[in-house]
């Protein structure tokens, strides 16, 4: 856990990249998860777009679901939608994430860098270099991020946590 309250960009981020604004710093690499995706059969779609106009984040639905012990050895388990919290609304995230995919940038050297790595992992503010990314508008400018860690809901900073990623099922199969 690296961020137990207040506005977030992203749900998760690589450890030693944007642990200022997520709630969760993970130990794997972006572009690793995206090949573990590419594992399962997920393909991604395209990350969000702003020029000339806004086109949302699209890509196969991704569940995201959370195992951590509190502090008396209890197994705990949850959707990741029920940490975010809309700031606007007081309510937990309704939307799944999408694979948008992120995308490769070269260097000046020639070097290719996954640009998700830098930190742009799990958002929740849109940014066209997200592995996942959600299909809703959401803005990454600070006066107007629309989401929060959900208070009481999210274990304290520094609690082990593992991201378990599976496809979501269509919400008539559920």
């Amino acid at each position: 856990m690296a961020l137990d309250r207040g506005p977030i960009e992203f749900f998760a981020c690589p450890q030693l990249t944007k642990e200022h604004e997520s709630v969760i710093a993970v130990k794997a690499s972006a572009r690793l998860v995206h090949a573990a995706l590419l594992a399962i059969g997920l393909e991604p779609g395209k990350p969000v777009s702003f020029d000339p106009v806004y086109a949302a984040a699209s890509g196969p639905a991704v569940r995201l679901t959370l195992r951590w012990k509190d502090d008396a050895g209890t197994v705990h388990e949850a959707d990741a939608r029920t940490w975010v919290r809309n700031a606007r609304t007081g309510r937990e995230l309704d939307t799944e994430w999408v694979f948008a995919g992120s995308s490769l940038w070269k260097d000046p050297d020639g070097v290719e860098h996954y640009q998700a790595d830098a930190g742009d992992f799990i958002c929740v503010s849109n940014f066209p270099t997200a592995t996942l990314d959600l299909p809703i508008e959401s803005s990454q400018s600070n006066e107007a991020l629309l989401f929060e860690a959900f208070p009481g809901r999210v274990p304290p900073v520094g609690t082990p946590v593992d991201i378990v990623l599976t496809a979501a099922r269509p919400a008539a199969q559920r």
